[in-house]
């Protein structure tokens, strides 16, 4: 079954990566694969819990894709999609605000 995606171009962007956690994931995967470990790291304040509804939901949406290899203890690393990797332009506009309006404090 299909999601209904909102009319507004702005509004299913948003309706993707409105979770502040959302962002940060993907700032961080714009680097490359990591594992969870690592992003929990690397995030620093965000729940086990948390982390893994907001993978599991990017992953949903077609933003991240999950790699388990059949180890003891199980590996999972996570990647950005080729639509995740699209999202680059949005975040580099994004540090470029926060940059300009730190500077104008």
């Amino acid at each position: 079954m299909e999601k209904k995606l909102p009319d507004c171009p702005v509004e299913t962007t948003l309706m993707l990566i409105s979770d502040r956690w959302k962002v940060l994931i993907i700032r961080d995967l714009m680097e490359g694969t990591k594992r969870f470990g690592e992003l929990k790291k690397s995030i620093g304040s965000i729940s086990q819990k948390v982390l893994t509804s907001n993978l599991r939901s990017m992953e949903e949406s077609g933003l991240v894709s999950r790699k388990v290899y059949p180890e003891v203890p199980p590996r999972v690393e996570y990647t950005l999609t080729d639509t995740g990797y699209s999202l680059k332009p949005v975040l580099d506009a994004m540090v470029a605000w926060g940059t300009e309006y730190k500077k104008k404090l």
